[in-house]
């Protein structure tokens, strides 16, 4: 059973779409999304610095558009038959709602664009921020971040949950962490995933209005508590929701386990996925795509499991 993980903003990096020009099309495909978006991505995802690429309007057409591009090659030939489900985290569920089939790559586009917009505005209303919790007990790590005023983020799996709210409220955290943890400042642009995005929320449900979704040809978990979804409306409203509520991601890989997992393979921007998977998933076998020279690896997974 071999799942697609679909990777969220922070997984960019300064040219790491250099590699995949000589992929024949992959250039004119995203001219279109750059040209659908009104972002230049080729420029972005080539000689953009970090701090460019870092920026919310930026970053998340980026990471939507490396993936669509390099699903595209994953799945084609027909091994899109032989992909037991597929799921993102953050951002990445709309790559994965393109490649389940409830949007269309047009749709998925132009909601990023969206979404990335209205994050940044949200963001910019207050001052905000977010850290990387490492190796704190959860039940402790909550209680202290009720005490602060600060909400969990991401639930990453693997001892890692991502924290966000005000700069001071992250500063006394980082002072005084819970025993045996490691607080990490994130160099983002808000406190996503967390009431500070509200304002972004009721923006994307007027979006969300306009879309026309279908029900997934594909398995497809969401990151709101890791469940499968089999309505493509449904899985819709979770986009929405999600850009202020916690993303799930340690329910979803535990759910990949519990339906039997046997590879995980990250799209581009890869990387960060397979890291958490490896340390949740311990055994499961796993193909990060970071260049054209990683499509081999992953197909070799695929073709693997079938013969299994």
């Amino acid at each position: 059973m071999i799942v697609v993980v679909c990777p969220g903003q922070g997984s960019q990096t300064p040219g790491f779409l250099e590699p995949w020009l000589r992929e024949d099309g992959f250039d004119a495909g995203l001219a279109e999304i750059s040209d659908a978006c009104g972002i230049d991505l080729l420029r972005h995802g080539t000689v953009s610095d970090a701090d460019t690429i870092r920026d919310t309007e930026i970053a998340q057409p980026l990471i939507v558009a490396a993936g669509l591009l390099t699903l595209d090659l994953l799945l084609a030939g027909g091994r899109r038959d032989k992909i037991a489900g597929i799921a993102g985290h953050s951002v990445g569920e709309i790559t994965a709602a393109a490649g389940a089939g409830i949007l269309s790559p047009a749709e998925a586009v132009g909601f990023v664009r969206d979404r990335g917009s209205a994050m940044a505005r949200a963001a910019a209303l207050e001052p905000s921020g977010m850290s990387a919790v490492i190796g704190a007990d959860e039940t402790e790590l909550l209680a202290r971040l009720d005490e602060l005023g600060l909400e969990p983020a991401n639930f990453n799996g693997g001892g890692q949950i991502v924290v966000a709210g005000s700069p001071d409220a992250l500063a006394a955290l980082a002072a005084a962490p819970p025993a045996r943890a490691r607080v990490i400042p994130l160099q983002v642009a808000g406190a996503f995933h967390t009431r500070y995005m509200q304002p972004a929320v009721e923006h994307l449900a007027q979006v969300a209005a306009g879309l026309n979704p279908h029900d997934p040809t594909l398995p497809i978990w969401s990151n709101r508590d890791g469940n499968r979804v089999s309505s493509g409306g449904r899985f819709v409203e979770l986009l929405v929701a999600q850009v202020s509520s916690p993303v799930r991601w340690d329910q979803c890989m535990a759910s990949f386990a519990a339906a039997g997992v046997t590879g995980i393979i990250e799209v581009a921007p890869a990387g960060a996925l397979v890291g958490l998977a490896k340390r949740a998933l311990k055994g499961v076998p796993s193909v990060a795509i970071k260049t054209p020279d990683d499509l081999p690896a992953a197909f070799d997974l695929i073709d693997q499991q079938i013969q299994a």
